[in-house]
């Protein structure tokens, strides 16, 4: 259902934006614990979409990237730069150029500029991108006719944009899209979600391996055998550890370790269940004694299908224990918390 509405939003948002100086949208990506199979909620699941983003005509998108010592960077900028069109002013009838015409007669003859709209000085800013993204869905929202007898809500969120559909007495869906651009043909993206940071900038567009996280578990999914566990182990860790203080994408982590280096998918069957539980909290408890948790993309061995910066896995990543690891009060709570529940 998710995937069928949001292909016919983004079909109907190339239309109304066709003729724009806005992002070209391009079809969504599901991604997240809801699609990968492993959603640790019972109820009010999130459904999870990456919306990617290409520079209309006659505009770029320059990343400005955190430091390669920084890893994954959390100071990714995206600058917008207008090109000039005065050498093309025969194929584009009367558009004037962004760069060689006065302002005013820009706005008189133009729809809205890009930069006026979607950036803050020449960034594009994610809250604004996610508030212009708010009034296409409600354009859209009028005019496709199986949306008709659906009820549309707003959920708070800052910089992506997040929905609850109703239809009549049916369950309702929970929506979230954020925005991405990629760097080039890598599997590294900068998008607008942040699940980390306590604030962040507006402009910050966080570096995020989503695409690879996907591509990872589609390829675990074609290996694995038909009665594999893996999944399962994964959505009960989630609950286990709800309230110790370790976020989903922690034990995510954790697996997706112990499914890449130490472990044959062979053996993730219901016979083993107990086990893997215990391997997979093994694996936790040794990175929280040595206050370190490598961000998983860091091994050596991922899927040749994944590309990735050749410097990701030559330099030293930051781990998702370095909070942590500069809080010994905090790590000395959770590290207790863990040992209890593990004496259960």
């Amino acid at each position: 259902i998710v995937k069928d509405l949001m292909g016919d939003f983004i079909l109907l948002f190339k239309e109304l934006l066709s003729k724009s100086f806005f992002p070209v949208l391009q079809p969504a990506i599901r991604m997240g614990s809801a699609f990968e199979g492993w959603s640790p909620h019972e109820k009010d699941i999130i459904y999870c979409l990456l919306v990617p983003m290409k520079p209309p005509h006659w505009h770029a998108f320059h990343l400005e990237l955190g430091t390669v010592v920084e890893m994954p960077a959390k100071d990714s900028c995206i600058r917008v730069e207008q090109e000039c069109t005065c050498m093309r002013e025969h194929l584009v009838g009367h558009t004037l150029c962004f760069l060689h015409h006065l302002e005013e007669e820009l706005r008189r003859n133009q729809n809205h500029s890009l930069l006026g709209t979607l950036c803050t000085g020449s960034y594009l800013d994610a809250q604004k991108t996610a508030h212009w993204f708010h009034h296409l869905v409600k354009a859209a929202w009028v005019v496709l006719p199986q949306l008709t007898n659906c009820h549309l809500t707003m959920l708070p969120s800052s910089c992506s944009y997040k929905f609850q559909v109703t239809k009549g007495n049916k369950k309702s869906l929970i929506i979230e899209m954020m925005f991405r651009v990629q760097q080039g043909d890598l599997d590294i993206v900068v998008s607008s979600h942040t699940t980390e940071a306590i604030f962040t900038p507006n402009m910050t567009w966080p570096e995020s391996y989503t695409t690879a996280e996907v591509k990872f578990f589609r390829h675990m999914a074609r290996q694995a055998p038909h009665d594999s566990f893996h999944l399962k182990c994964l959505q009960l860790c989630t609950h286990i550890l709800v309230g110790i203080g370790f976020s989903t994408y922690t034990l995510k982590t954790v697996v997706m370790h112990l499914l890449n280096t130490l472990h044959s998918l062979s053996g993730w069957n219901r016979s083993h269940f107990l086990p893997w539980l215990q391997d997979i909290m093994r694996y936790l408890r040794g990175g929280l004694e040595k206050k370190c948790l490598n961000h998983f993309f860091s091994n050596e061995n991922v899927p040749e299908d994944i590309n990735l910066l050749p410097a990701f896995q030559t330099t030293e990543t930051v781990s998702l224990f370095y909070q942590l690891a500069q809080d010994p009060d905090t790590h000395a709570k959770v590290l207790c918390e863990f040992n209890e529940l593990q004496d259960l």
